[in-house]
C-alpha cells in the first residue's frame, strides 16, 4: 500500500509526519562535514564556516515550519551559509585580513536550483591530520568538524575541561587558517604519510569508548560517532585496504554491544555472551568490508 492508503482491512495507514526539529537533526548528521568543507575550502576559515553554516541552520529551524521543508535542503543550507559568508567577507575589516575572490561569495537567491554539492569531506579529514596540527587535537577536530559534535561532549570524552577543550579547538582552527593548509587531496606520498593519523584518530575515538556503559548516549561514548567516520572513509577511500580494515574492525566490534554487559553494568566475557544479541546487519558488513580488505593482499595494522 502506498503511504497514507488503505491498510489492514481497509484501515488508512498511519503515517509520521517528518518534523522539521526531526529533519534538521538528520542534516546535521548526515551533511554537516559536507557542508563545512565546500564552505570552508575557499577561506581555510572553519571557525567562520562553522559560524555561517549555525547561522543556517538556525534560520532553518525558523523559517521551515512555515514555508516547509525545500525540495533540496542540502542546497538551501548551503545558500544561505554562503550568503551570510559574503556578508562576512564584505566587512572592511574581514576583507583587510582575508581578501578573497567576491565570486566565490556572490549572493544566491534561495529559488535558485542548486547544482550537487560535492563531497569534500576526506580533504576535510586530512586538514585535521595534517603534521602542523598537534597530535592530541586530531581526533577531536574532526570530530568536531566532520560530524559537529560539540566541544562539552568532546571534553567529557577526553576528560578534559569543556573549557580547556573548546580554546585547543580554536586554536587547532586557528591554525589551519593562519598556516593556509589547503583543502586538497594530497600527493599520493603524502596521502600515505597523512592516513595513518586519519585512522588512528577514528580508532582513538571508539577506543576511548570499550569500556563505557552501553546505556550511555552514542554521543557521550562515541562510539556512534567512530562508527560513522570509519564508514565515512571506506565509502569514500573503497580501494584502500587500511581504511576498509579499520572499518570492519569497528562494525564487528560495535555490534557486540548489546551483549558485552550485563543490566547491571558488569562485564561479559566473549565466550560467554548471548550471540543472539549479536547486530548481524553489523556483523555481515563487517564481514563483507574484511573480505574487501583481504582481495587487496596487503596486509598492515588494521
Amino acid at each position: 500500500n502506498p503511504p497514507g492508503g488503505p491498510g489492514i482491512r481497509g484501515r488508512p495507514r498511519l503515517v509520521r509526519p517528518i518534523t522539521v526539529p526531526g529533519r534538521v537533526a538528520e542534516l546535521t548528521r548526515d551533511c554537516y562535514g559536507k557542508l563545512l568543507a565546500v564552505l570552508a575550502t575557499p577561506t581555510r576559515d572553519i571557525a567562520a564556516a562553522e559560524d555561517a553554516l549555525a547561522d543556517a541552520f538556525e534560520r532553518a529551524l525558523s523559517r521551515w515550519p512555515e514555508d516547509g521543508i525545500p525540495a533540496n535542503p542540502e542546497g538551501w543550507l548551503l545558500t544561505v551559509a554562503r550568503n551570510r559568508l559574503r556578508d562576512l567577507w564584505k566587512s572592511a575589516g574581514y576583507r583587510t585580513a582575508a581578501p578573497l575572490d567576491e565570486s566565490n561569495y556572490a549572493s544566491t537567491p534561495l529559488d535558485d536550483d542548486m547544482p550537487a554539492i560535492p563531497d569534500r569531506r576526506l580533504e576535510l579529514l586530512l586538514v585535521c591530520a595534517h603534521p602542523a596540527i598537534a597530535p592530541n587535537m586530531r581526533t577531536p577536530l574532526m570530530l568536531q568538524s566532520v560530524l559537529g559534535v560539540e566541544a562539552a561532549a568532546i571534553a567529557t570524552a577526553f576528560a578534559v575541561e569543556p573549557a580547556t577543550m573548546a580554546q585547543r579547538l580554536v586554536r587547532a582552527k586557528k591554525r589551519i587558517r593562519d598556516a593556509g593548509i589547503p583543502f586538497v587531496l594530497p600527493e599520493r606520498d603524502d596521502l600515505a604519510e597523512r592516513l595513518p593519523a586519519v585512522l588512528e584518530a577514528v580508532y582513538g575515538a571508539y577506543s576511548i569508548d570499550w569500556q563505557l556503559a552501553p546505556q550511555g548516549a552514542p554521543i557521550e561514548s562515541l562510539s556512534a560517532e567512530a562508527l560513522h567516520l570509519a564508514l565515512l572513509l571506506a565509502e569514500l577511500m573503497p580501494d584502500e585496504p587500511e581504511v576498509l580494515g579499520l572499518a570492519a574492525l569497528v562494525c564487528l566490534s560495535e555490534a557486540r554491544r548489546p551483549a558485552r554487559r550485563t543490566a547491571d553494568g558488569g562485564f561479559v566475557p566473549l565466550d560467554e555472551q548471548d550471540t543472539g544479541l549479536w547486530d548481524s546487519v553489523l556483523i555481515a558488513r563487517g564481514e563483507a568490508l574484511l573480505r574487501r580488505a583481504h582481495e587487496r593482499r596487503s596486509p598492515g595494522r588494521f
